[in-house]
């Protein structure tokens, strides 16, 4: 079963914690230990010093300095911290030891003794620690001596420690996971109100947003961008269900018009002529319908990314190209301006921009007088290479500038005058130019004209 996410915080912050609680933990035991022989090891170096000064073998022979040391107490019986004693020959047979060892011997290693190297060992049911020095007369290795001091105390303590930090460790890893658990569910708070609240939100109230708590840290980061993201599923929908009914509102009025004009054919005889004119109304609502479906396919190829493929692009022979051809297509004169002294490089999809051009082009035929002339220029400002299409036709008002690119406007005055459009083509202008990275930018004067600026990205 797969963990809650706070589970698998606890679990996993529990886990580096208790490999740092061991490695502290073996770290103390170890340090403990090392103190402790350390402390044995010096005092052995302390005995075997004293009693190198007090033990001879000559020819074989073993000489006391004070006889009398090997009778202290000591020596004599098993005692808190007792030492032991013992003397051998070059071959390790063992010539004299202390009482305490009773039947017992020390290990005899001849390799340890120039290093004045300590070891462990078992004496009987006892563990010692035991050290091994030469004995040497006139310059002559005559034997050794082996000292050994009792580990069982020191065994003891460190046994105990270990005990007391095996103990210790599940209780603390334990207590670790529950406390990691319990913070790990308060940091996780904040997400789970945001689960609630999103959980809250559908399309009938999308209007609402997730609370803003702490603004500077994650959560806040991760709120805004939730917020975010609600406003741009907002605003889609709002376009769509605007869109929508737009579309449905251009299409039904062709297909009204058409309908009532085969409808009143069909009542009664007519002329030819009549006939023939109301055929030509027919077609006129039928070529209505057919440009405002071409435009909805236009929309709908941009949106699926056809024109996203950029190349590099020549644009002041691109633009004569263009220029030429919508001057043919639209039966006007298109002048093309160049501002530019050296060929201008851009990285743009040909298609796209053709598109674009084609919809300003005739934007700005349609709404300026028949003798008016329609301008192209091109040049580079600041390093940026823009493009802009002039008219003097009647301008935009003000109010109206930022809605222009909307999906189907138009202004009243327009509709009035029955200008023919569909309301699209600046709706695709826009949406081509964001796909390429294109930035449009308008200005307009009523009774002066228009000028659409495009401002390309250079290769």
């Amino acid at each position: 079963m797969k963990l809650a996410y706070k589970e698998r915080i606890a679990w996993r912050l529990t886990l580096v914690t208790s490999l740092i609680i061991l490695a502290v933990f073996a770290g103390i035991y170890l340090v403990v230990q090392v103190t402790v022989v350390s402390s044995i090891d010096r005092e052995l170096g302390l005995e075997t010093d004293k009693h190198r000064s007090q033990i001879f073998l000559v020819d074989g022979e073993i000489r006391f300095l004070h006889k009398d040391e090997w009778q202290e107490m000591e020596h004599s019986q098993i005692q808190l911290n007792p030492i032991f004693i013992e003397i051998v020959d070059l071959e390790g047979n063992s010539m004299d030891r202390s009482p305490n060892l009773r039947a017992n011997h020390l290990s005899f290693s001849p390799e340890k003794s120039a290093q004045k190297e300590a070891w462990t060992l078992k004496i009987g049911a006892s563990e010692v620690r035991q050290m091994q020095i030469p004995l040497v007369n006139a310059g002559k290795h005559e034997g050794y001596l082996l000292l050994a001091k009792s580990f069982e105390d020191s065994r003891e303590l460190l046994d105990k420690l270990r005990n007391v930090l095996l103990i210790l460790y599940p209780g603390i890893l334990l207590s670790l996971f529950l406390t990691m658990r319990y913070l790990a569910g308060k940091s996780i708070q904040p997400i789970r109100q945001i689960i609630d609240k999103t959980n809250q939100i559908s399309q009938s109230n999308l209007n609402e947003r997730v609370p803003l708590a702490e603004p500077n840290d994650e959560i806040g980061q991760l709120t805004r961008s939730i917020n975010e993201l609600l406003e741009r599923v907002e605003a889609s929908l709002i376009r769509e269900k605007q869109f929508t009914s737009d579309a449905s509102h251009e299409l039904r009025t062709p297909l009204s018009v058409l309908r009532g004009t085969l409808e009143v054919l069909i009542r009664k005889p007519r002329t030819q002529e009549e006939y023939v004119e109301k055929i030509k109304s027919a077609f006129a609502s039928i070529d209505r319908m057919s440009a405002t479906i071409d435009q909805l396919l236009a929309l709908a190829r941009e949106e699926k990314g056809k024109f996203s493929v950029r190349e590099e692009l020549e644009l002041i022979t691109f633009l004569e190209e263009v220029t030429d051809q919508s001057a043919k297509e639209q039966g006007r004169e298109v002048r093309f301006q160049c501002e530019a002294s050296t060929p201008i490089f851009v990285r743009a999809n040909e298609q796209s921009l053709q598109m674009i051009l084609s919809n300003l082009i005739q934007n700005a035929v349609k709404y300026s007088q028949p003798d008016a002339e329609v301008l192209v220029k091109t040049g580079v400002a600041e390093g940026t290479p823009y493009i802009e299409v002039c008219d003097a036709g009647s301008g935009i008002a003000a109010r109206h500038l930022d809605k222009i690119f909307d999906p189907f406007f138009r202004e009243k005055e327009v509709v009035d005058r029955a200008v023919p459009g569909t309301g699209l083509g600046l709706a695709i202008v826009r949406k081509l130019a964001q796909e390429s990275g294109i930035r449009v930018s308008v200005s307009s004067e009523q009774g002066k004209g228009s000028t659409f600026r495009l401002e390309l990205p250079d290769s």
